[in-house]
């Protein structure tokens, strides 16, 4: 019954577009006050919000955020996607293709989504359009394209997923590479499969020499360096993730200086930015920390367990209810609630299954990716209409047979988790 109301009250205001850390706050306090007292409250208040920002791995969060705020400023996306059309540019799709490339390039050197999302909006779009491909076409591949950068390291999301379930933050950015590379291949793949069935979608480009290929890598040297500084070191033991966020930061500094596109100015932009970013997910966690203390004084996590036990239903039944159920919360909720408010109690859930954590958090991640491109709240989609001008409604037009082929990838992952979990069981301890 309390806690029924409670959540009903919590989704009430997030529905009526209460900011999310105020709606948890708010259903945290009555929550406290109801089933304790006003000791209670006190008591949470003041451990749980210091508790929350004292924790040394969240520096990783303002870090790689800040990583991208550099790496944005550098414009080392419009390299990346010359390089690629150099490639890639001839096949049928090809700058579509070089779109995905671009985009898992720009996720290798950037966590954040929204930002890939606008800035292969502003580079590619017009190119394509230039190049007389069909809008749906183009602005569909931008938009999933874009949701790379939550699951190829570094991975703001994969850290807030290792943050709240107390899982390895290591093993989940090393995790992230190789479905990361999956889903690239699966978005060229979905490319390809719609030139082939309308070619009118996306006319042949021009051939490129041999000198002039070779020529477009030295545009991705930089990129590449920056990726193994801050994933290799990860990989090799060498530093912790905490460590080599600050050192994609720095490198990230350095590929904006050497673009010559560093100044004071931008560097104080790319720090307020980062500041305002760091300061609602900091908020969100704190405020979801007391909304949890909520939640473990009403033992709704182990009541969970249990009945879910008591349910009899087979595990991959149960995963395929939870799968769903994040596909829905996809729909309407942004991916940082969904992280906050889930995680803690799913995850004991998914131990008490036998599925590995790390594992799941690269799931999670793939599900999310999904959400940033279905209506009604699909992120993705409203930056890049937002950048281009195009329909909304076209743009969630060009990007339903993506969402379809990710589907496929969830079920592929999930059939041989072997594909998520090789690469971080080679790790150097």
């Amino acid at each position: 019954m309390i806690l029924g109301t409670v959540v009903a009250f919590m989704l009430a205001m997030m529905l009526a577009r209460v900011p999310i850390a105020f709606a948890l706050f708010a259903a945290g306090v009555v929550g406290l006050v109801w089933i304790g007292d006003f000791g209670v409250l006190l008591g949470v208040l003041e451990t749980a919000p210091v508790s929350s920002a004292a924790a040394y791995e969240f520096i990783t969060v303002p870090m790689f955020i800040l990583m991208a705020e550099f790496v944005i400023l550098s414009g080392v996306a419009d390299g990346l996607f010359r390089t690629a059309t150099a490639w890639v540019g001839r096949m049928p799709g090809g700058l579509a293709i070089a779109t995905a490339l671009a985009g898992a390039g720009f996720g290798a050197i950037s966590g954040s989504s929204t930002a890939a999302a606008a800035t292969l909006s502003s580079t590619t779009i017009p190119a394509m359009l230039r190049a007389n491909y069909e809008p749906r076409l183009a602005c569909g591949v931008v938009a999933i394209s874009g949701t790379l950068a939550m699951l190829i390291p570094p991975s703001v999301a994969l850290v807030l997923y290792g943050l709240i379930a107390d899982v390895s933050i290591g093993q989940l950015l090393i995790a992230g590479v190789v479905p990361g590379l999956i889903v690239t291949a699966v978005i060229a793949g979905t490319v390809l499969f719609l030139v082939w069935q309308d070619p009118s979608r996306a006319p042949v480009g021009r051939a490129y020499s041999w000198r002039e290929k070779f020529a477009s890598l030295k545009v991705t040297g930089p990129m590449a360096l920056l990726f193994v500084c801050v994933t290799g070191v990860i990989y090799l033991g060498v530093c912790t993730p905490t460590e080599a966020s600050a050192i994609g930061a720095i490198g990230a500094l350095a590929l904006t200086g050497l673009a010559g596109r560093l100044s004071w100015k931008t560097m104080r932009e790319a720090a307020y930015r980062t500041a305002l970013t760091t300061c609602m997910i900091l908020a969100i966690i704190m405020t979801a920390h007391i909304f949890g203390y909520f939640l473990a004084l009403t033992g709704a996590t182990r009541d969970l367990v249990a009945w879910i036990a008591s349910l009899g239903l087979s595990k991959w039944m149960v995963l395929f209810l939870i799968f769903c159920i994040y596909l829905l919360l996809g729909c309407f909720v942004d991916q940082v609630a969904i992280l906050i408010l889930t995680v803690p109690v799913v995850v004991p859930v998914i131990k008490l299954l036998g599925f590995d954590p790390v594992w799941f958090g690269v799931m999670v991640v793939v599900l999310a990716e999904v959400g940033l491109v279905t209506p009604p709240v699909g992120l993705n989609v409203f930056v890049v209409a937002r950048y281009t001008g195009r329909p909304v409604e076209e743009v969630f037009r060009g990007v339903w047979p993506h969402v379809v082929a990710h589907l496929a990838v969830i079920a592929l992952l999930t059939v041989f988790p072997q594909l998520v979990m090789w690469l971080p069981g080679t790790m150097k301890p």
